[in-house]
């Protein structure tokens, strides 16, 4: 199978299953808001990107490593997981033992035990969901992603509908999905095959250990740009504009939806086309069609934003869209950067990805402070975008020695524009503006018509050909 042929099948793959359980998280949304005051949404939402910061400290983000190592053919991949899942256990020994300086520094003490289980729920499920991707197992990867999702349909409707508990109900759903995907790994996957204490191989850890750590750091900057603007509307602004805000957030994890089904087969096509001659063309063609794919998702959501937001969510959350437009392209310059991103872990050069990454969360943290106390909770908004729009274009530069992309400068300029455009119209809202919006997605559509063919193309192709050898 020639690489194009490749990623198109892997993503369709993970489109399949990433399709599935973002549909059900959609559902999820109208639920939420009726369920959930604004304050207990903004507690959840403390909670849950409190735990994305520390995730990496206390497993090293060793499952990073997990990922790269065991498709590394050179390495046992048995001493790999068990290295993984040994040093996961015993960080979150001691992440237990500093209880005492939690519970006295997070503002959400009196969910503390929901905390804990879910720190533990998730580390292990990352290092488990990195492994069977690894192994090349991307169906039961997709399809864990979509009972995991419908696990938290069902807790959701138990927890919060039926038993009314509130954050409490809600983070027992999420604690119950991540159960059920691990004991689903570990019994379909084979994952116990894997794993024995006996395997322990310190020198691979220490190799591990020296390809992750400079990932602990990249990962607190990626959380600093993506979700410590939380914390800033909590203290400039308030727990219920964070709320708000949270729920904004909701709409451009639409268009991440998209940008991840593409970044897990794009991460492996990128780990094994690192030796290739050809990588160049290879690595610029991908780019160039998923940007048009980005670009245009985006537009397609500005188009729809104001009525997507006014039917699917209560009332009281209605006024969160006017911090959606800036989100998205928060999004896009993320996914970029991340496209980049690949190139340090294909070349195990993760100190690059770091550097990068603090640059572009020192500018979120100032622009933070500065536009936040002055225009409210969109100044987190503009602040995450610029963040990320500075980190893709300092990769641009850098990866440069790993890879060359050709960027046709002309083109993303005017594409930008057309969503910049796009942003001012709904802001304005002027009379026509459904009509205004519509017609720029179709001029962004010709605009990318070349690309869009090529995408068909190779999608389409990829669709028959799995569609007459396994069948429909």
């Amino acid at each position: 199978m020639n690489r194009y042929k490749k990623l198109a099948v892997n993503s369709i793959i993970f489109a399949v299953g990433n399709f599935g359980s973002k549909l059900i998280s959609l559902l999820l949304v109208p639920l939420y808001t009726y369920y959930l005051s604004t304050e207990q949404f903004g507690t959840v939402d403390l909670i849950t990107t409190t735990i994305t910061l520390l995730l990496p400290f206390f497993t090293m983000s060793v499952y990073e490593a997990v990922l790269r190592f065991v498709m590394d053919r050179n390495y046992d991949r048995r001493s790999v997981l068990s290295n993984a899942l040994i040093l996961t256990g015993i960080g979150l020994l001691i992440a237990f033992f500093i209880y005492p300086i939690f519970v006295r520094i997070f503002p959400f003490h009196d969910f503390m035990l929901y905390f804990y289980l879910f720190l533990f729920t998730k580390s292990v499920n990352n290092s488990l969901m990195q492994f069977i991707r690894a192994e090349g197992k991307v169906k039961l990867f997709a399809s864990v992603g979509i009972i995991s999702a419908l696990i938290v349909l069902i807790g959701s409707l138990i927890f919060l509908v039926q038993w009314n508990m509130g954050t409490a109900g809600y983070l027992l759903s999420l604690i119950s999905a991540d159960l059920v995907s691990c004991a689903i790994m570990i019994l379909f996957g084979k994952v116990y095959r894997h794993f024995s204490i006996r395997s322990l191989d310190l020198n691979l850890l220490r190799e591990m250990l020296i390809y992750s750590m400079p990932l602990i750091p990249n990962a607190l900057m990626w959380w600093i740009m993506a979700v410590s603007d939380r914390y800033f509307i909590t203290y400039f602004v308030g727990i219920g504009a964070n709320g708000l805000y949270a729920m904004a957030n909701k709409i451009p994890n639409i268009l991440n939806m998209v940008n991840s089904i593409f970044f897990q087969a794009w991460q492996m096509s990128a780990i094994e086309e690192a030796g290739s001659k050809e990588k160049d063309t290879f690595f610029t063609n991908v780019f160039h069609i998923f940007a048009t794919t980005m670009f245009l998702c985006t537009s397609g959501l500005l188009v729809f934003l104001k009525l997507l937001m006014e039917i699917v969510i209560a009332p009281a959350f209605y006024q969160a869209w006017a911090y959606v437009p800036f989100l998205l392209l928060a999004v896009v310059f993320a996914s970029f950067s991340g496209f980049l991103g690949t190139n340090y872990i294909a070349a195990k050069k993760t100190m690059g990805a770091f550097r990068t990454s603090v640059i572009g969360a020192l500018v979120n943290v100032a622009l933070n402070f500065m536009l936040i106390p002055t225009i409210g909770t969109n100044g987190a908004s503009l602040s995450t975008m610029i963040s990320f729009l500075v980190i893709w274009i300092l990769r641009m530069i850098e990866t440069s020695r790993f890879v060359t992309i050709q960027l046709n400068l002309w083109k993303m300029s005017a594409a930008l524009a057309v969503l910049l455009i796009q942003i001012a119209v709904l802001y304005l809202s002027l009379p026509a503006e459904f009509m205004i919006e519509a017609s720029l997605f179709f001029v962004l559509l010709f605009m990318n018509r070349r690309e869009c063919f090529l995408l068909t193309g190779k999608v389409g192709g990829a669709m028959k050909r799995r569609v007459f050898k396994h069948g429909v």
